[in-house]
């Protein structure tokens, strides 16, 4: 009996793990369809081939890569609908990170060679000089902003979700909130840094600690939180909202905590930015850059025009 109902609950998240991952996006029902199943005519939509050369952006290439004729990204995936697979079984990738680095090197002349790459791998990766360009959902921070430079091209930031039947817990504007509670988060991300940066709030206030968890596989992070092994998950606002959308995640988003730059990420002083600003900017121009954030149900993430290496929201 027990077994039985728990054994069926397993298997319909081990279903789900593909797509209710750590982070990314709205929750448009088109979008919430191709993730919870197989490709929909959202994200199959092709906004990208059309594209032409920009030579003004194309200009700002430096001269190995034009030389090159590729780009090469460090790709995180498994996070609809910032990058995912459509079919898991041809592996075409698809979301917002996929489409905005076909669009930006077809306007720069490019092929693109994207390798994927677990997230908390891709920013060392970039120094080493393994990639030219690096793709996560990657938030613009102070503390990235001293060893990575950023070409912004949405905005979206930190939320938090609870189980959809956890109604103790409230909306959290202030960490202080979760002290003595369990929160999930990924590795590497600007959540566990928030966190665990911010621990001491607790104690000051006499509280007992909160306990962050950090996992490198996001489907085990919201298996985690469905059986109540962590109380809270904290992510991108984006990819939280996606994922309550799919009615059997069992999931509730709680709010908007911290919103965020976030932008390709680039080894410091890389040459690579003005094109990329460029390219973007170029996007944003021809009206491909809003089609492409309906396309993925994010439309209230636009950005009026991409910069480099901002200062992190206040």
């Amino acid at each position: 009996m027990r077994t039985s109902t728990v054994r069926r609950r397993l298997l319909a998240t081990a279903a789900l793990l593909p797509v209710l991952a750590l982070a990314a996006c709205g929750s448009d029902p088109k979008i919430a369809g191709a993730a919870a199943g197989g490709p929909s005519a959202a994200a199959t939509e092709d906004l990208v081939s059309g594209l032409r050369t920009s030579q003004a952006a194309a200009a700002l290439l430096p001269e190995d890569v034009r030389a090159a004729g590729t780009i090469r990204f460090g790709s995180s995936f498994g996070t609809p609908p910032s990058a995912f697979y459509t079919d898991q079984a041809d592996r075409r990738p698809a979301g917002i990170d996929v489409d905005f680095t076909d669009a930006v090197a077809r306007l720069l002349g490019l092929t693109v060679q994207r390798e994927q790459a677990a997230f908390e791998t891709i920013l060392p990766a970039l120094d080493s000089g393994k990639y030219d360009v690096g793709t996560g959902n990657f938030g613009v921070t102070a503390a990235r902003l001293k060893t990575i430079d950023f070409v912004t091209y949405i905005d979206d930031g930190q939320g938090f979700a609870v189980k959809k039947d956890n109604t103790a817990i409230q909306p959290v504007t202030d960490l202080v909130q979760l002290c003595g509670l369990t929160i999930g988060t990924g590795a590497g991300t600007t959540f566990e840094t928030t966190l665990n940066s911010r621990k001491s709030v607790c104690t000051d206030a006499g509280k007992k600690p909160y306990e962050v968890k950090a996992f490198s596989e996001s489907g085990a992070l919201l298996t985690s939180l469905q059986q109540g092994r962590v109380d809270i998950e904290m992510s991108t606002i984006n990819g939280l909202r996606h994922q309550v959308a799919q009615e059997a995640s069992g999931t509730r988003f709680l709010n908007e905590f911290h919103r965020l730059d976030v932008g390709f990420a680039l080894k410091k002083g890389s040459k690579l930015a003005p094109a990329l600003q460029a390219a973007v900017n170029q996007l944003i121009k021809d009206g491909t850059y809003e089609r492409i954030l309906r396309k993925w149900g994010v439309a209230e993430s636009a950005i009026k025009e991409s910069q480099i290496s901002p200062p992190e929201h206040a």
